[in-house]
């Protein structure tokens, strides 16, 4: 007897928020195009209202009103299943209670859909449709829509199912979720709160495993004893050093091997708000995989919450950089731009990696490809992707899965002290897996980066990058060694720097006095081709070697907004006050010569040193990389080995 196995279920929010509902519901009018047309909907301006949520599974229609659950939380990314799993049907089940009509559509890879069927709903209904899932080879979803008739409509509940033949070859379900958290006690101790009251995840999770690295713990938040009763013994909090994100997560994933208990780890960064109902369908997807598959969520803006922020991430390998999935784009609004008006949403997209804010790894390709490598943070997702996949264990970034998560675009982490780990471990991580000789156009880049941060009067950062591929150039061999100690004399190496200097207010700083005469101010506008570009830089460097206008270090000339402080801007500057990117404060950014020519010489030697070095280090990480990654070498690291 075939088994009907829930992936999906429809879900709605229950705080009333109007700028996440559209996320679930679509509560507008729908235009639907004639059956044989195979034409975008048409939607018009929404009415929707929170009290039309009757529950976590239920919505309320009024008589002749429509609403579409063709939304990204609601939708089922019918290619995905197509592409990844062994399902061949997925079965729409709908219970409603009233007068109308039950619609469902699919679309094409393009965004173009069609309505596949319809049928009419009258008093308390049941309605089964099975769908095939052979025409979804590139793309495309399958949704449907409800319009109430003259008696009103509820729709009381609806799920997206697999049929299985044998529901004991699946994968096991079972899933320890690992935090990895730094003094943020309260956001810690909500999502803590939030999972344990989440229904969905009974059948689910095995284990909350709470590495908690800070000095302010997760344990003393006041939120934390409801957290504790929600989840009793399924939650477990781990002090350790803070040995960064990637000893954190490093832990959680050693001890779900050592527990033996689990098929997944789950790893959430300890700021999110998340989705229930996409862990639970990110697990759903895994089980089904033909092959141990790592799963990914997408991020949405925790500022703007109907924004989608990061969909699916590649990493470019002729510069070696991250970015989005194409034709994906950042920030994308669902608000204005539904799932079912964003052609490329309809698209399915390669992912090489997936962010850790959240990210479902099953157990057995940990102990095939080993744990994280020892980054402290940045680039320990993507090169963990890279090395999951040539060992023929892709990352599916799914649709439906997501949390809500502070975007990059608000952090400051190429500047401040995190810009020696984003230059030392992109290199590091090249050398792994580049498949270009020397890195491809890596190098040329980091150089140009240096620079940049030179012309923009950053010249703590500039150091920064200036050691961290002189770290790199030291070999694979003190990764691990100095994992607790690095940060410390990172730290210390950029407060010597005047940009490492953030004060709260403009008010702490001498006031703003204009040094020359400017007929405007430099353009802050971010040159948009290569001739300007190369101009702009140009210019920059001709005003590096010219005088430093008289007074510009006893006071700033111009106080520049956080997103008019571009290089291309600051490097026609002789002194500013800059705002950090998350408006928590300001630096007195200021000009001077010898400092400006003492970092350009150091960054052109070390990437020269780099260059020359290129073939022999990489066959030193990469023979390193069983060790760098093995489960002996964290538990030394960790402690573990003592115990």
């Amino acid at each position: 007897m075939t088994h009907l196995d829930v992936v999906a279920r429809v879900v709605l929010p229950l705080d009333g928020d109007l700028d996440v509902l559209p996320l679930y519901v679509d509560g507008r009018h729908v235009q639907e195009p004639p059956a044989d047309e195979d034409t975008p909907v048409v939607s018009l301006p929404s009415d929707q209202h929170p009290d039309q949520v009757l529950g976590r599974r239920s919505y309320r229609l009024p008589e002749g009103v429509g609403a579409s659950f063709g939304t990204y939380l609601n939708a089922f990314p019918a290619s995905y299943w197509r592409r990844w799993t062994g399902a061949r049907e997925v079965v729409l089940r709908v219970r409603a209670t009233g007068t109308g009509v039950l619609m469902v559509y699919r679309s094409s890879a393009r965004g173009a859909s069609a309505r596949v069927t319809s049928r009419p709903l009258d008093g308390a209904t049941d309605h089964e449709v099975r769908l095939p899932l052979d025409v979804f080879a590139d793309g495309g979803w399958y949704w449907f829509d409800l319009v109430a008739g003259a008696d009103g409509l509820v729709l009381d509940e609806a799920d997206w199912s697999v049929p299985v033949e044998d529901p004991a070859a699946l994968r096991p379900a079972g899933t320890t979720v690992g935090i990895t958290t730094f003094d943020r006690p309260a956001s810690c101790a909500a999502l803590l709160a939030q999972l344990g009251a989440a229904e969905e995840l009974v059948d689910v999770l095995d284990e909350v495993v709470v590495v908690d690295q800070g000095s302010r713990t997760v344990s003393d938040d006041p939120g934390f004893p409801e957290a504790r009763r929600l989840l009793g013994d399924r939650l477990r909090v781990i002090r350790q050093a803070n040995l960064g994100g990637s000893g954190g997560f490093s832990r959680a994933m050693l001890e779900t091997l050592d527990a033996d208990r689990s098929a997944h780890v789950l790893l959430l960064d300890d700021d999110v708000v998340c989705e229930p109902e996409g862990i639970a369908r990110a697990v759903a997807f895994a089980r089904h995989c033909r092959r141990p598959t790592v799963v990914g969520g997408h991020m949405f803006s925790m500022h703007e919450r109907s924004v989608l922020h990061a969909v699916a991430e590649v990493v470019r390998p002729w510069q070696f950089r991250w970015g989005p999935a194409a034709p994906s784009v950042h920030d994308h609004d669902l608000a204005r731009r539904t799932l079912r008006a964003t052609p490329w949403l309809h698209r399915r997209l390669h992912a090489d990696y997936t962010g850790w804010w959240m990210c479902l790894v099953p157990t057995s390709v940990l102990r095939d490809v080993g744990l994280s490598l020892p980054f402290f943070i940045k680039w320990d997702d993507a090169e963990f992707g890279l090395r999951a996949s040539a060992s023929g264990h892709p990352t599916v970034s799914l649709p439906g899965a997501a949390v809500w998560h502070v975007p990059w675009t608000d952090k400051d982490d190429s500047t401040d002290w995190q810009a020696y780990f984003h230059a030392r471990n992109r290199i590091v991580a090249a050398l792994l897996h580049s498949r270009y000789d020397r890195g491809g156009r890596l190098v040329r880049e980091s150089l140009l980066i240096s620079v940049k941060h030179v012309l923009a009067m950053q010249y703590g950062a500039a150091a920064l990058r200036t050691r961290a591929l002189r770290d790199v150039l030291r070999g694979p061999e003190v990764m691990h060694a100095e994992l607790g100690s690095t940060l410390g004399e990172v730290r210390a190496l950029r407060g010597g720097f005047a940009d490492a200097r953030v004060r709260p207010d403009a008010e702490d700083f001498a006031p703003v006095t204009p040094r020359r005469r400017r007929r405007r101010d430099p353009d802050a506008t971010q040159p948009s081709s290569r001739v300007a570009t190369l101009l702009a830089g140009a210019a920059g460097l001709v005003h590096q070697v010219s005088p430093v206008a008289r007074g510009a270090h006893y006071a700033p000339e111009l106080e520049v907004a956080a997103a008019d402080a571009g290089w291309w801007s600051l490097a026609r500057m002789d002194s500013a006050l800059v705002a950090t990117a998350d408006g928590a404060g300001l630096a007195w950014l200021r000009r001077s010569r010898g400092d400006a020519a003492r970092a350009v010489v150091e960054a052109l030697d070390v990437h020269r040193e780099l260059l020359t070095a290129w073939p022999e280090l990489a066959s030193r990480y990469r023979g390193a990389l069983p060790e760098l990654a093995g489960e002996q070498a964290w538990r030394r690291t960790l402690g573990m080995d003592r115990r």
